[in-house]
């Protein structure tokens, strides 16, 4: 059986903590940011951690 491939995509939006879960940025912090606030563009800034209803599909495709 080959080797199983990590997606790239996914590789470069998320990382795996030391504890297993799975971390992401925030979306909306890439453009049209004028119209944004300073508090609501401050919040984007801090990491996620990724819900549990989607962290099984996230995983998989992180596979090494």
């Amino acid at each position: 059986m080959p080797k199983l491939k990590t997606n790239s995509g996914t590789k470069k939006r998320f990382t795996l903590t030391g504890s297993g879960k799975v971390k992401r940025k925030h979306a909306y912090k890439s453009h049209i940011l004028t119209k944004k606030t300073k508090k609501q563009k401050r919040n984007l800034t801090h990491v996620a951690i990724v819900t549990k209803a989607d962290e099984k599909r996230v995983k998989a495709l992180l596979v090494k």
